[in-house]
């Protein structure tokens, strides 16, 4: 059995009292550390995560805008006239990306019906660029431009043996 003074005492560092249960001391020279550490971090984090939207937010308009000029070229080759095939693979280029929700500050839509001109039996093709002025402004990023031109071109061949005009 142990003597009472050394129950004694291990007693007292159960309870939390005595050289054991000691805290280490603070240097003072960390005070503030913290704070420091957050406002640095804080805006880096933060950069971070607007260039990941910057990023998907490009791709996703590109990803539409190369789909809108495909429905547009497809939708004008299927087409009888020039006027008609301008007309129609416009408004499938507008329809495409109204369909896909994408917010452009402005759209234009070339469509090249020269192959319309080509004659019978010999292979031709339409051509659409679609061009999207995406805004991005509202993420405030540092180095990223207020807007962006996102460009797509695609082209989809006329029926060879079908009447043009």
């Amino acid at each position: 059995m142990a003597p009472a003074g050394d129950a004694e005492r291990v007693g007292r560092h159960r309870e939390g009292h005595g050289p054991a249960m000691r805290r280490p001391r603070r240097d003072q020279n960390e005070r503030g550390s913290a704070a420091i550490e957050a406002a640095i971090g804080v805006p880096a984090f933060m950069l971070f995560v607007g260039l990941i939207i910057f990023g998907g937010r490009t791709a996703t308009t590109h990803e539409a805008v190369q789909s809108a000029a495909a429905d547009a070229a497809r939708t004008a080759s299927i087409a009888r006239t020039s006027t008609e095939a301008q007309s129609e693979g416009a408004r499938a280029a507008r329809e495409s990306l109204a369909n896909q929700q994408i917010q452009c500050r402005s759209v234009t839509i070339e469509v090249s019906t020269d192959g319309f001109a080509t004659p019978v039996g010999e292979p031709a093709a339409v051509e659409v660029t679609v061009a999207c002025r995406l805004d991005l402004s509202d993420l405030s990023v540092p180095g990223v431009p207020g807007s962006r031109v996102i460009r797509a071109q695609m082209s989809s061949p006329i029926d060879t043996w079908r009447e043009r005009s």
